[in-house]
């Protein structure tokens, strides 16, 4: 079976337990194989190995199954998580995977104006401690946004809607991350061009990433 990657990651310093327990539920594996997954990789951050070996520990005691899933985990890579971004992106040995990530922290609210510069403008402020989403972006890999709802006077779950709507991402829910997935292959074909269709013309002619790029200070 070719090789397709499930990149889930929390980032490095707050706590998200909910989201690993959620990926590692039988119901979620068993969706992830039948989307054609093999691997589902965890950025679990400083507290979260000890939900991957008790899951483990169930696995080897025949409590819980991988259905056929391989599953591998890490706290934070200093180098970024570069590599890892990369080996969701469909290559000549591999198919086209998901990032799964935390929604970092929101600070501003998404606005009225328009054109693909200012709203990547808006994306950057808005998604401010959480890279791993602008990374998924510019390198244009599918993204499943999952807002912690346990977090108090947020605008998580609000934003990532709207974001969701815009065709940037897939907002993703805890209590049913299978059918993010299901989503997710469907915005993988809309995205075959960009911006989405509601957007209208892109007037750089660029795409998703030539703007990011731009925004971000990155020349070739």
């Amino acid at each position: 079976m070719t090789q397709r990657t499930c990149f889930v990651t929390i980032g490095a310093t707050a706590a998200f337990d909910q989201l690993l327990k959620a990926v590692l539920t039988s119901r979620f594996l068993q969706a992830l194989r039948a989307s054609g997954y093999t691997t589902l990789l965890l950025q679990y951050g400083k507290n979260g190995q000890g939900i991957l070996k008790d899951f483990e520990a169930t696995v080897a005691a025949g409590q819980a199954n991988k259905d056929g899933i391989e599953i591998s985990g890490f706290d934070f890579n200093k180098l970024g998580l570069g590599q890892e971004m990369w080996s969701v992106k469909a290559a000549k040995d591999r198919a086209e995977g998901v990032v799964i990530s935390h929604a970092g922290n929101f600070h501003s609210a998404v606005d009225s104006l328009e054109g693909p510069r200012r709203k990547i403008s808006v994306l950057m402020k808005l998604f401010q401690g959480s890279g791993s989403i602008l990374d998924a972006m510019r390198i244009e890999v599918p993204l499943i946004v999952v807002p912690n709802t346990s977090l108090l006077h947020n605008h998580q779950v609000d934003l990532a809607g709207e974001l969701a709507k815009q065709g940037y991402l897939v907002h993703g829910h805890l209590e049913d991350l299978p059918a993010a997935l299901v989503q997710s292959d469907a915005l993988r074909q809309k995205r075959q061009t960009w911006p989405p269709q509601s957007h209208g013309a892109d007037p750089s002619g660029r795409g998703l990433a030539g703007v990011m790029d731009d925004e971000m200070g990155f020349y070739d």
